[in-house]
């Protein structure tokens, strides 16, 4: 076995083969000869498809087969073209000139190979080789004789390179008279297919009859592997982790995989990864790698496990409060410095909101805080609500002061209409001096 770093024109220890003919004598020495063995433990042997192929790879001006093509010709996979090149490479009998490419988004290319004559092949049938450039490299000797012993060998391998091999095709074996069906001339009142019995009708009513088409069994659930659960819990992770969203499933698959062998939920990762504060992500897959590397050696039992989704639980939830905590402090600040800080100014806002209370309630027992006082503005004379709106429309603090002081929306907007309020509440109050 050629081992890979000599599977190169210029590491090659055999010789260029100076014609196709030449060539297949050595590919049937080698088959036949039995001293190579595949160093790949699973996929197909030396056979008649590694000589199908190598007599393809002949019969090329530039030995430079793709794989697709083989493929299509010779009615085999791709990888079943691959084993077989792989073989022909390890057995000396191919190496490499250029290697092709099937790098992402530039032009696939073929490799390009030199088909060579090993040096075990010569020594074993005596050829003797010289170099007709004494500065020439090895791989360019060239025939010039062979012994007496190998004659006769030489023969045979001549008379195989010759013919043309092809590939055994397989055949299902048919019972001999099924090749047609015969045919039946005039009539009778004998059934062709023989006797037929019915089942009698108590096995029919009983329901002990089989039936000769059984009803197919659903098939089962198939139960994820291993590969299959890290796939699962990375799409988990970059459906539920706002930074994860344009990583690759495949990729963050890889990165999870021991936490995903140690049986982690989304929620267990979600919980280690809040330890620490998330920085600016350039990069998901490389953060969460360095982020994850050695979580499951920390956390190695359920309950610990449980427990730290609970605590990221609880300090969520203490979060979420201490921010509509904050945002309740921020209104009521807001509300603060939007109100006037002038005595005068105050003072005159209590008088407003006063009045207002006066207005809407004559008798002083009527309070406009609930929708159902609403009897209170309905009882109020015509000409006094439009004297309150025009009063409202050349100030619009009046219609502020009154919801400040307890006036609920909708009874402002019944008294002063729903302009003049919302003209209100987009306005900033500023300050008078």
């Amino acid at each position: 076995m050629v081992p890979a770093v000599d599977q190169w024109i210029s590491t090659t220890t055999g010789r260029i083969a100076p014609d196709p003919y030449s060539w297949m004598q050595a590919v049937h020495w080698v088959g036949g000869s039995g001293l190579y063995t595949p160093s790949r433990q699973h996929g197909p042997n030396w056979g008649p498809t590694t000589v199908v192929i190598a007599q393809e790879m002949s019969a090329l001006a530039e030995c430079r087969p793709g794989v697709d093509y083989l493929a299509r010709k010779l009615c085999v996979s791709e990888r079943t073209v691959q084993y077989h090149l792989d073989m022909l490479r390890e057995a000396g009998l191919l190496v490499y000139r250029s290697k092709g490419t099937r790098a992402a988004g530039r032009v696939r290319l073929a490799s390009v190979y030199e088909r060579v004559i090993p040096a075990q092949f010569d020594e074993a049938l005596g050829i003797r080789t010289v170099l007709r450039d004494e500065d020439g490299p090895a791989y360019a000797r060239v025939p010039v004789g062979i012994a007496e012993q190998g004659r006769a060998l030489i023969g045979k391998l001549a008379k195989k390179a010759a013919r043309k091999v092809r590939r055994k095709r397989s055949r299902t074996p048919r019972a001999a008279g099924l090749d047609c069906t015969p045919m039946q001339v005039g009539t009778s009142t004998v059934p062709t297919a023989g006797a037929l019995s019915l089942p009698s009708e108590g096995k029919l009513a009983s329901g002990k009859k089989v039936s000769p088409t059984p009803k197919q069994q659903k098939p089962k659930a198939r139960k994820l592997n291993k590969v299959g659960r890290r796939h699962q819990l990375a799409r988990e992770l970059i459906t539920a982790v706002p930074w994860l969203r344009q990583a690759a499933v495949a990729r963050i698959a890889w990165v999870v995989r021991h936490v995903a062998d140690a049986g982690w939920s989304v929620l267990e990762v979600r919980a280690f990864l809040a330890l620490a504060e998330t920085p600016e992500v350039r990069r998901p897959s490389a953060l969460l790698a360095h982020r994850l590397k050695g979580a499951h050696q920390l956390w190695t039992t359920n309950a610990q496990r449980t427990a730290a989704v609970e605590a990221w639980h609880h300090a969520e939830e203490q979060a979420r409060k201490a921010r509509i905590a904050a945002v309740r402090t921020a209104r009521e600040e807001t509300r603060e410095t939007l109100l006037p800080k002038s005595a005068v100014v105050q003072r005159a806002l209590t008088a407003a909101s006063n009045a207002v209370h006066d207005w809407l309630s004559a008798d002083g027992e009527a309070t406009v805080h609930g929708v159902e006082d609403g009897i209170a503005l309905e009882d109020l004379p015509r000409d006094e609500v439009l004297k309150h709106r025009r009063d409202a429309e050349r100030d619009l603090s009046l219609i502020r002061a009154a919801l400040d002081c307890g006036m609920s929306e909708r009874d402002a907007r019944r008294l002063y209409t729903n302009r003049l309020v919302d003209q209100a509440l987009r306005t900033t109050l500023s300050p008078a001096f």
